[in-house]
């Protein structure tokens, strides 16, 4: 094993602006007050399952079915798309979630492990060799997702309705700027 501190710390890094959990609390709000609950270790395990396996069987995945890295990251803008309409015109498209797989869906895809950390960990894997240094990036960005999801309900009591009001609309315009160009950048006309 050949670990890098200075590569982890590179790693953690852009792996925890990608995911963007704390941009991401007003939709985690949103979620929660629609099923009721959200099972913060379930959410992290199968965000940590995805990246990991993603990681190493990504890409080959893709291409075994056909789908290159832009469809899936297309896909993914979609997805983030219309949870930036819902945060931004407070209209719901996703009723139908239950507790049980709002964990997952939304929460664990596409919000923690989604299109933009899953391409972005295609981008890592080419440019870091050493998978331990990124494994141990992944799992350190796990433990900050855990504690934000665990303490989601302190944290919307600390911001308030009026914080997370303002920091849903403004990180709803800002998911959808984010959605836009993952769209666009993966657009090849």
């Amino acid at each position: 094993m050949n670990f890098s501190i200075k590569d982890i710390l590179t790693i953690t890094m852009i792996l925890f602006a990608v995911i963007d959990i704390i941009g991401s609390l007003p939709i985690l709000i949103d979620v929660k007050n629609k099923v009721g609950k959200i099972e913060s270790a379930k959410a992290t395990f199968i965000s940590g399952v995805i990246m990991i396996v993603f990681l190493f069987v990504g890409e080959s995945i893709l291409k075994l079915i056909g789908i290159t890295v832009s469809d899936f990251a297309i896909a993914g803008s979609l997805i983030l798309f219309f949870l930036a309409l819902e945060m931004i015109l407070g209209i719901r498209f996703y009723k139908d979630d239950t507790s049980a797989t709002a964990s997952i869906i939304p929460i664990a895809f596409p919000l923690i492990a989604g299109t933009g950390t899953l391409t972005t960990l295609l981008s890592i894997r080419a440019e870091f060799k050493e998978v331990e240094n990124i494994i141990a990036a992944i799992l350190i960005n796990l433990v900050f997702v855990y504690l934000v999801l665990k303490y989601m309900n302190w944290l919307e009591k600390l911001l308030g309705p009026g914080g997370i009001n303002i920091l849903r609309k403004v990180f709803g315009v800002i998911l959808l700027a984010i959605a836009v160009k993952l769209f666009r950048s993966n657009l090849h006309v």
